[in-house]
C-alpha cells in the first residue's frame, strides 16, 4: 500500500512539474510576442519641414572657440547634429551617453553641438561644467531653424554624403541609440523599421494560417 501511494505522489508530482514546464514555456512566448509589439519607441520625429532622405542644408558656422565648422557637407564621417541648452534637464542627463556614443562610434561618427541664445557665456560656462571641450559647440539660431528644431533635446544625423538619415527629439539613450539603428537600416527612424517588420511577420504567418486550414 505505502509504495503505491508513494508512485501515485511521485506520479502526479511529475505531471504537476510537466504541466508547469509548459505554463512557463508559454507564458515566455507571449513575453516574446508583447516585447515586439510594444518594442521601445525609437526617436520621434515631428520634423514636418525635413525628413530622412533629404540632402541636408549647407551652412558655415563658428563655433564659440572661435573655429569654423561646416555643418551638411559630405566627407568621411557621418555627423550627429545634437541641440541642447544650458537649462534642459533632459540634455543633461543624456551628456553621458552622448559622450559614451561619440567615443564608441568616433571611426564614422563626428559629433556637434547646437543651441541659440544671446548670452555666449552661459554656453562656455555650461561647456566647462558638463566637460564638453572635446565637441564643437554652435549657437545658433539660424541653424536650429533651418532644420525645424522646435523641441529638446533633438537630433539631426547627416550621413557621408551630406543627406539626413535620421532624426527626431531624443529624450533616452535608446532614442539617441535608435538615430543610429535607423541609419544602419536604411530607414527614417525605428518606428518605421518595426512597422516593416510588423508588416514582414504578417505576410509570413498568412501562408502558414492557410496551409494550417487546408489540413
Amino acid at each position: 500500500m505505502a509504495n503505491g501511494f508513494l508512485i501515485t505522489v511521485v506520479i502526479l508530482l511529475i505531471v504537476v512539474v510537466l504541466g508547469l514546464a509548459i505554463v512557463v514555456f508559454s507564458l515566455a512566448r507571449q513575453v516574446g510576442v508583447l516585447y515586439e509589439r510594444i518594442a521601445p519607441a525609437g526617436a520621434l520625429s515631428v520634423n514636418q519641414k525635413l525628413k530622412a532622405g533629404n540632402q541636408a542644408e549647407k551652412l558655415s558656422l563658428q563655433t564659440i572657440y572661435g573655429d569654423n565648422i561646416d555643418i551638411g557637407t559630405t566627407g568621411e564621417h557621418s555627423q550627429l547634429i545634437f541641440f541642447l541648452s544650458p537649462d534642459c534637464p533632459v540634455c543633461k542627463q543624456l551628456l553621458r551617453p552622448l559622450k559614451s556614443a561619440a567615443k564608441s562610434e568616433k571611426n564614422w561618427l563626428d559629433v556637434v553641438l547646437a543651441s541659440d541664445g544671446d548670452d555666449i557665456s552661459e554656453h562656455t560656462d555650461f561647456v566647462q561644467r558638463e566637460g564638453l571641450s572635446d565637441f564643437p559647440y554652435v549657437v545658433s539660431e539660424i541653424l536650429g531653424k533651418t532644420y525645424g528644431v522646435s523641441k529638446l533635446p533633438y537630433g539631426v544625423l547627416i550621413d557621408e554624403n551630406g543627406q539626413i538619415a535620421a532624426l527626431g527629439i531624443v529624450n533616452s539613450r535608446e532614442h539617441l541609440e535608435s538615430l543610429f539603428e535607423a541609419k544602419e537600416r536604411g530607414v527614417s527612424d525605428i518606428q518605421t523599421y518595426m512597422a516593416r517588420q510588423s508588416v514582414s511577420n504578417d505576410e509570413v504567418s498568412k501562408p502558414e494560417v492557410v496551409s494550417i486550414i487546408n489540413q
